[in-house]
C-alpha cells in the first residue's frame, strides 16, 4: 500500500517540478535565446542603446565579474560596457555556446559557456578568453529583462 502511494505521489510531484526546472514555453525559450543574442550584440557593439532596451531599469539589477561587483544600470553601463569593452578593447566577438535556459513563471536563468575575441586597445594584440556565465531574467509587462550576471573564467575552456 505504501509503495502505491509513493508512486502516485511520485507521479504527481514528477510533472510540477519538470515545469520548474525544465526549458519551459517554446515561446519563453526562444525569447531568451533572442535576449542572450541581443546581449552577445550589445557587447560587441558596446551599443547603450540596445543595452537599455535587454535590461530591467529596476535598481536591483547587478552584475559580477572577475573585476568586481556593480550594481544599478548607471554602473553597469559605465564600469562594465563602456570603461572595460569599450575602453580597454578596439574590437569585440563575444560566441556564446551551449546555453541552457530554465523558465519558472515570471523567472527565468540561463547558463553558458563563452569564447571572447578581442583587440586591446592599447598595443592592438589580440585576445582570447573563455568563460561560463549565468543570467538571471525577469519578465516585465509581458517582455524578457535581464537582472543579473554573474561570470567567470572557464578553467575547462582548452588553451
Amino acid at each position: 500500500m505504501f509503495s502505491r502511494v509513493l508512486l502516485a505521489a511520485t507521479l504527481c510531484i514528477v510533472p510540477v517540478c519538470a515545469a520548474q526546472t525544465d526549458t519551459g514555453p517554446g515561446d519563453d525559450v526562444a525569447a531568451l535565446h533572442h535576449l542572450i543574442e541581443q546581449y552577445a550584440k550589445a557587447v560587441d557593439t558596446v551599443d547603450l542603446n540596445q543595452m537599455s532596451q535587454i535590461w530591467s531599469h529596476s535598481p536591483e539589477v547587478s552584475f559580477i565579474y572577475p573585476l568586481g561587483e556593480e550594481q544599478g544600470l548607471d554602473a553597469i553601463e559605465q564600469n562594465v560596457f563602456q570603461k572595460v569593452m569599450g575602453g580597454m578593447f578596439s574590437a569585440r566577438e563575444l560566441a556564446i555556446h551551449d546555453a541552457m535556459i530554465h523558465v519558472n513563471g515570471d523567472a527565468a536563468w540561463s547558463e553558458f559557456r563563452w569564447t571572447f575575441h578581442a583587440t586591446m586597445r592599447k598595443d592592438g594584440s589580440a585576445v582570447t578568453t573563455h568563460g561560463v556565465e549565468t543570467q538571471v531574467y525577469r519578465k516585465e509587462s509581458g517582455k524578457w529583462r535581464l537582472i543579473h550576471v554573474h561570470y567567470s573564467e572557464d578553467h575547462q575552456a582548452a588553451p
